[in-house]
């Protein structure tokens, strides 16, 4: 019996990383139904945003208040979970808290009391978080993607926070041994007071009950990530590597098209001619995107990545009139679409069966799309360098180029330039007319 509870955490850890491990296996299957990028371009601009962006949380302070919070909670939670190592240890072979037998007595009260400081600020830094989404309501919170489960999913991730927090200061106020050493207590010996009235035995009961619900509490936390917002916290990393270096206005051109531009103005080239290899070689099947088989596989790691955070609708133009279209929407379409199919997909062993659904119409609308001025707001605004409107882009090129759904406006612009040369209705001779009105 003495090593019952030694083999119920082994069982429980395993079960737990296997869990998550299998989450983390369909993720990976369901990013990779997107098409490969090539990404071995621009190497030290990408490991440098990864340092700034990603580690750093450049972009997130530019709104301090929330920035700051954000980096307490982010660099709190980050380090006090190193602890989760000596519990480990300590589940798995039946000791007690073997860092502060194998550590000299000072750096482990160092580190336990940085824990400790950590802790309270998360704590605080949470309780603000809970303010501002709860009874402030900041306006970023409650737009109409922001109901059912990803409302509830912002205040749950908090809760988890909390508590997990909580039982940590909790576990160190009634470990009499920790406390009687009287070596990085800094927070939990102003609590140990609370206990002062319990017997030896009742403290020792409270202090693993603490113990146990705090290291459950994480493995439940771990594998709720998957089905969480917060899923950034372990994507940010790569997504901010695979972002986008090159000047945000490029567009990334179609080779083929672009190769048949280039015929067309040419005016030796032979109509009749084939056209070259390596422009027959890139035709794509599909032009654009309508679903999400049609993206990049960057385009699909944005999508999981996404906090939901809301900056990039805020800061949109087209939003800020009234129309339609939401950057944050965007993602949050891709990711229950991908979802969706990869679901679809283990349903069917492996292999995609035709559902009659699609990301254009389905989720995201063409009002949506036409809406976008390409001003890049929403790319520049994002902590985590997601870019809504490279997806935009792509499934307005399927409307115009596979379904001829331009608005009307652009297809007269268009036929004026195939027909004119310029985007004014004007023939070869009179394309200067405009000048004269």
């Amino acid at each position: 019996m003495e090593y019952v509870p030694n083999i119920i955490f082994a069982i429980l850890l395993i079960a737990s990383i296997g869990y998550f491990a299998s989450n983390v296996k369909k993720l990976i299957r369901n990013i990779k139904l997107g098409h490969k990028v090539d990404a071995n371009d621009h190497k030290p601009e990408r490991w440098k945003n990864v340092v700034n962006i990603a580690l750093g949380q450049s972009k997130l302070v530019k709104r301090p208040v929330s920035g700051f919070l954000h980096a307490i909670v982010y660099v709190g939670f980050i380090i006090i979970n190193i602890e989760v190592l000596e519990i480990i240890i300590d589940g798995l072979f039946g000791t007690h808290r073997i860092g502060q037998e194998l550590l000299p007595t000072s750096l482990y009260g160092f580190l336990i009391g940085s824990f400790e400081v950590l802790a309270v600020l998360v704590l605080v830094s949470v309780t603000i978080f809970w303010i501002r989404r709860n009874v402030i309501k900041v306006k970023r919170f409650f737009s109409t993607e922001m109901k059912g489960w990803p409302k509830s999913d912002g205040n749950i991730i908090l809760y988890f926070e909390v508590v997990l927090m909580g039982l940590f200061l909790v576990m160190n106020a009634t470990d009499t041994v920790f406390q009687t050493a009287n070596s990085g207590n800094v927070i939990s010996q102003f609590m140990a007071p609370w206990f002062s009235g319990f017997e030896i035995q009742t403290l020792h009961t409270i202090e693993r009950v603490a113990w146990w619900l705090h290291i459950v509490g994480i493995l439940i936390f771990l594998n709720y990530l998957y089905f969480s917002k917060h899923l950034h916290i372990l994507l940010a990393f790569p997504n901010v590597y695979f972002g986008k270096v090159v000047p945000k206005g490029k567009l990334n051109n179609l080779e083929a098209v672009t190769a048949e531009v280039k015929l067309m103005m040419d005016p030796d080239a032979d109509p009749y001619a084939a056209p070259p290899e390596t422009a027959e070689d890139e035709v794509p099947a599909k032009f654009g995107a309508s679903d999400v088989m049609d993206l990049s596989q960057v385009q699909l790691l944005n999508a999981y990545t996404c906090t939901e955070c809301g900056r990039c609708t805020s800061e949109c133009p087209a939003n800020l009139t009234g129309k339609k279209l939401s950057p944050r929407k965007i993602m949050m379409d891709t990711r229950d679409r991908l979802e969706e199919v990869g679901k679809n997909i283990d349903a069917n062993n492996g292999e995609f069966k035709d559902d009659g659904k699609q990301l254009l119409g389905d989720y995201i609308t063409n009002e949506e799309l036409w809406a976008c001025t390409t001003c890049n707001a929403c790319v520049e605004a994002c902590p985590v360098s997601i870019d809504p409107l490279s997806i935009i882009i792509e499934m307005r090129r399927y409307l115009v180029m596979e379904q001829s759904a331009a608005p009307m406006e652009l297809n007269n612009m268009m036929t004026n330039i195939e027909n004119n040369g310029a985007p004014w209705p004007y023939n070869q001779m009179d394309r200067l007319n405009w000048k004269d009105e």
